[in-house]
């Protein structure tokens, strides 16, 4: 009885190792096509495990995943190998299934604006090496950086011209004028970043140095210099009839984090009341304001409509009176003799209607 529990654990053990070691060999009705270069590996079978195992296929793909993984091993064991630092390596072949870039493709650089002069005059660039000797340091050094030879910046003494000041720093001035160049330099490269990118670049004053400038840029830089004062433009005088800027817009106010707290408490229940009541609040004032607006604005269009009738009426009339051509008794005095502008209309030609003023006279209220 021992003996044969002995050989059932054996046999169980066999099994157990057997199942966490998968057989090498994995048969496929259809042959993979296999990509070594790029590790890849196409099957072409059917799933038909996947479509029966019905809404979860977890396992099915589990195992369907792990044979073609051991079939992409198996292929890459038959190629060449070599030992390199106790690990055995793999020499793979070119690919051949061409991917897709994850990225498009760089587009050249723009040139500057000096590499175009360059080319347009046939400028060739000379190659200089980039160490130089100095005679100060009696040894090779970089012809620009840092350490570099002819270093100005080293020097304990500088000898002032003759022309300038001899109170003035020099070294303060070289550092001044450095300080220009790299700014200089700055400029340049955003102005060369903008050309290539066809982004026109404003002048420090906002202004293009063509001298042709729109409405828009010249109301622009005036707001700019407007603004640039101290008081931000607050107590600048403004021509007679200098329209207010727009966008100039209105400086905040907060409420301090530690102030009045019986404020801030009547605000908050304030706000509560409003949320939790049912009616909404009526301001009467307001509400009386805009029905007052809304009347005298239909007063006003109602009255424009009617001045504009009289004005079409007189219109109609005033030819009429002009082809008449009566004598001056009938249809008021005349200017110049016959067929000159009459002054007043001729009372038979239309009398008055209600509503309907004539032009040039008063309106009854």
């Amino acid at each position: 009885m021992e003996g044969q529990s002995v050989e059932d654990l054996l046999a169980k053990a066999e099994q157990d190792e057997a199942e966490k070691l998968r057989r090498i060999t994995v048969h496929k009705e259809l042959e993979l096509e296999f990509d070594l270069g790029n590790l890849l590996a196409s099957d072409r079978n059917p799933a038909t495990a996947l479509r029966q195992a019905g809404p979860t296929p977890d396992s099915e793909l589990r195992a369907l995943a792990r044979d073609n993984t051991q079939l992409l091993i198996n292929q890459l064991w038959q190629l060449p190998t070599e030992r390199v630092e106790e690990a055995v390596v793999a020499r793979l072949p070119e690919p051949a299934t061409r991917l897709p870039r994850e990225k498009p493709l760089p587009r050249p650089r723009p040139l500057t604006r000096w590499q175009q002069f360059a080319r347009l005059k046939g400028i060739r660039p000379k190659k200089k090496t980039n160490l130089v000797w100095d005679e100060v340091s009696g040894q090779w050094r970089r012809r620009w950086g840092y350490q570099r030879a002819r270093d100005d910046t080293k020097e304990w003494l500088i000898e002032v011209p003759g022309n300038a000041d001899p109170m003035e720093d020099q070294f303060a001035k070289r550092i001044q004028a450095k300080k220009e160049r790299v700014a200089k330099n700055e400029l340049n490269r955003l102005r060369n970043l903008a050309r290539a990118h066809k982004m026109q670049v404003p002048s420090a004053a906002g202004l293009h140095p063509t001298g042709h400038q729109s409405k828009e840029e010249l109301g622009r830089a005036m707001q700019v210099a407007r603004v640039s004062t101290a008081s931000v433009g607050r107590f600048q005088e403004r021509l007679p009839k200098e329209k207010a800027p727009r966008g100039s817009g209105k400086k905040r106010k907060f409420q301090p984090l530690f102030g009045d707290f019986a404020a801030e408490k009547k605000n908050q229940l304030e706000l509560l009341r409003a949320m939790n009541s049912k009616k909404p609040q009526l301001d009467v004032t307001r509400a009386t304001n805009k029905q007052m607006r809304e009347e005298d604005q239909e007063e006003a269009a109602k009255r424009r409509k009617m001045s504009q009738k009289g004005k079409r009426k007189g219109a109609r009339q005033g030819p009429a009176s002009k082809r008449k051509g009566g004598p001056p008794s009938q249809g008021g005095k005349r200017k110049g003799g016959l067929g000159g502008k009459t002054h007043s209309r001729p009372p038979g030609l239309g009398g008055k209607k209600k509503g309907v003023h004539p032009q040039g006279g008063k309106k009854r209220k």
